[in-house]
């Protein structure tokens, strides 16, 4: 696992003494096992090359010193080809809304559409509804301090102004479900979808729904709360299949307590039944906190954080995973990337894209080239591609590898422009650098 301080609250949250067992146990190493280790990346790093050829572009650079910094999700296009995003920083430290205009000198001008000052901390990133409002949600603030669900809308004048359509923990226990890190989606008749990373009935997490009314007002009804056993601490947000059907992740939980996917069928009397289709081990992943993708065959697609493997950070640096459904209704999981930190990255915190010929994109918030990184053990991230062969097997390709300058830890996805061109967000150390939104062209 990553341990820098620019990882979002909840990793803190669960994994510190995870975090205080692998500082032990660098703390144990000896002088020829540390010489070995870093032989080995700086190795595995030349032998494999730089990564693939593609042009890395940074469009903008945050500042930090109180400003806008340090973005933890991806991003958002409009019609016009503006580029929407959320920060944690801004001028009261607890998050931004900003938008990215391209000039016709190539250059982008950001403008904050939309400054959180009693709280917030938006850890999700932005969707927009028919009529250009956007909506995301937030791990604190609020009446209660324990999270919304947010709108922005456009006034007349060029200025955003924001309503709280749900405020968490307002009900005895928090049984509605408290501290947000996932967005939200909307299902066909604009209703809202979402999960809480504490909270609900089981005390670690839930699945909930906001219902919209005529007047404007939304009312709020958990579908599932979390137990434990079939999950716990979803951090992702949630897709549908073409049925109704929900899918999720869950960063703990299980039956080995490394986190699950998870499937919610809507019944007919308008409750929801969960089914874990599958439990991660640790060789086939751990921990995911990513949301899932389809592809066109139904099947899904993900990312885990930890597990495969890999023995840097002491528990695995992640796995890229498929889950094949079966006739019988069961699903298959099958790795088709583990990664190991150099050349090839590690620590993937978002989910997959799909191109046009069914190739995989995603970022690693780790790994990638130690030479060049302050952060010589877990490395500074890196943008990957994943390729099928004929075989049913995957090559993964490095696109960019990230170092200290201008960015660096990745931690949200990525998106396609119309050119085919790549976008993203990098967190930054909070040092040097506080992020940025950069462009690969592949």
């Amino acid at each position: 696992m990553l341990a820098r301080s620019t990882l979002s609250p909840q990793v803190a949250l669960t994994t510190q003494s995870k975090t205080e067992k692998d500082m032990k146990h660098y703390e144990s190493w000896g002088r020829s096992d540390l010489a070995f280790l870093l032989i080995m990346l700086a190795t595995l790093l030349l032998a494999s090359g730089a990564g693939a050829q593609s042009k890395y572009k940074t469009l903008h650079s945050f500042t930090g010193g109180g400003a806008d910094e340090q973005p933890l999700a991806g991003l958002i296009f409009d019609s016009a080809g503006n580029l929407y995003g959320t920060t944690s920083g801004g001028d009261h430290g607890t998050g931004t809304v900003f938008k990215l205009t391209p000039n016709s000198d190539g250059s982008w001008t950001e403008n904050v559409l939309y400054d959180f000052g009693g709280g917030g901390a938006p850890q999700a990133g932005l969707i927009f509804d028919a009529d250009g409002n956007l909506y995301s949600t937030t791990y604190d603030g609020g009446p209660t301090g324990l999270g919304t669900v947010f709108k922005l809308t456009r006034n007349s004048d060029g200025t955003w102004a924001e309503s709280v359509l749900y405020s968490f923990c307002s009900r005895s226990n928090c049984v509605d479900g408290r501290s947000v890190y996932a967005g939200v989606i909307f299902d066909h008749a604009a209703n809202l979808y979402g999960t809480t990373w504490l909270g609900g009935a089981g005390g670690q997490g839930t699945v909930f729904k906001l219902t919209r009314h005529s007047n404007g007002s939304w009312t709020e009804s958990v579908i599932h709360s979390f137990d434990g056993r079939d999950g716990a601490n979803p951090g992702a947000s949630l897709i549908f299949d073409l049925t109704g059907n929900l899918y999720g992740t869950t960063y703990m939980g299980g039956s080995s307590g490394m986190g699950v996917v998870f499937q919610l069928a809507p019944k007919s009397d308008g409750t929801w039944k969960e089914s874990v289709i599958h439990s991660f081990g640790g060789m086939d992943g751990a921990l995911p906190y990513a949301s899932l993708v389809f592809d066109q065959s139904g099947n899904l697609y993900g990312t885990t954080t930890s597990g495969g493997g890999c023995n840097v950070g002491g528990s695995g640096c992640g796995v890229v995973f498929q889950l094949t459904p079966n006739a019988d209704g069961r699903w298959k999981e099958k790795v088709l990337h583990r990664f190991t930190a150099a050349p090839d990255g590690a620590f993937p915190w978002t989910g997959l894209s799909f191109d046009h010929s069914g190739n995989l994109y995603g970022t690693a918030a780790g790994g990638g080239d130690p030479t060049h990184c302050s952060d010589y053990f877990f490395g500074c991230g890196v943008v990957f591609k994943l390729t099928p062969n004929l075989k049913g097997g995957w090559r993964e390709t490095v696109l960019h590898q990230f170092r200290d300058h201008p960015g660096a830890k990745p931690f949200g996805g990525l998106i396609f422009d119309t050119a085919g061109n790549l976008y993203g967000t990098t967190n930054g150390d909070n040092t040097t650098t506080f992020g940025s939104v950069f462009e690969i062209t592949p």
